[in-house]
């Protein structure tokens, strides 16, 4: 097992010019601006500028078992889950149109993030995408949300779509203080947001593991989406993959606990 470790590893490593590296992946999603950011901290903390290169994009989002552009979305997803990173979620909104994200696939991962970081985070994040479009010349498809049919019964059709039972034992466990909440997660949640077509099952359930390990204070329902994430098709090493890149974004101990979580769960399947 050891050694499977080290060749893994061997494949990330295998350019030993970590800046190198950094800077080819950089390059793709930062496109013909690519070293904007960087540049602005030369005069005060260049050091920090070369670890976000060497760190971030060498060490992190040059690995294997997820590709880019899967890291770029959930990358997004996260920023527009903590909230407080707007120019940096402007940069990766503009990143992942160089990735070939749709803009309509974008703005369904903000209304997304209404779901598991609340609805300022949510219209924070479509500001800051209104701007990138409007940068670029992006004219999205508008859709008005409107959901057809009775909602209780789509929300709890797509629930079973993608957590096989996990997700109604929560809603389950609300009736005896709370039924309100559960009906409105089945409504709203799954059947107004996450039961939306613009998004397939397996980016939707990787880009809410990124927000739930981004926020942290999530970890049950983090539970209940790395299964979610293994029942659509999502594998055990992009799940991780997908955590250790928010050591990236929300931190270290986001990231340490969201392994926790995952170890737990793949124990339990």
């Amino acid at each position: 097992m050891n050694e499977q470790k080290v060749d893994t590893f061997d494949k990330v490593a295998q350019d030993d010019d970590r800046y190198t590296r950094g800077i080819a992946i950089l390059q793709k999603v930062g496109g013909e601006n690519y070293d904007a950011p960087i540049r602005t901290l030369d005069d005060i903390a260049p050091a920090l500028g070369r670890f976000t290169v060497e760190f971030g994009y060498g060490d992190v989002l040059a690995r294997p078992n997820l590709d880019l552009k899967a890291r770029q979305i959930c990358t997004v997803a996260a920023l527009a889950a903590l909230g407080t990173a707007a120019p940096q979620l402007r940069y990766h909104i503009h990143g992942a149109r160089n990735l070939d994200w749709k803009p309509e696939e974008i703005v369904e991962i903000l209304i997304l993030a209404s779901v598991y970081a609340g609805f300022p985070a949510a219209l924070n994040g479509i500001t800051a995408t209104r701007e990138v479009f409007e940068q670029r010349g992006d004219k999205p498809a508008v859709d008005s949300g409107t959901t057809t049919g009775d909602r209780y019964e789509h929300g709890m059709q797509t629930l079973q779509r993608v957590s096989r039972g996990s997700g109604a034992a929560v809603v389950e466990s609300l009736k005896g203080i709370a039924p309100d909440l559960g009906r409105f997660i089945i409504e709203f949640s799954y059947g107004d947001v996450i039961g939306r077509p613009g998004l397939d099952d397996k980016i939707t359930e990787l880009a809410t593991v990124a927000m739930c390990t981004a926020l942290g204070t999530a970890q049950p329902q983090l539970a209940v989406h790395i299964n979610a994430a293994l029942n659509v098709g999502a594998t055990k090493e992009e799940i991780v993959e997908v955590i250790i890149q928010m050591a990236v974004y929300a931190g270290f101990p986001a990231a340490l606990n969201g392994i926790s979580i995952a170890r737990n769960v793949f124990k339990e399947r």
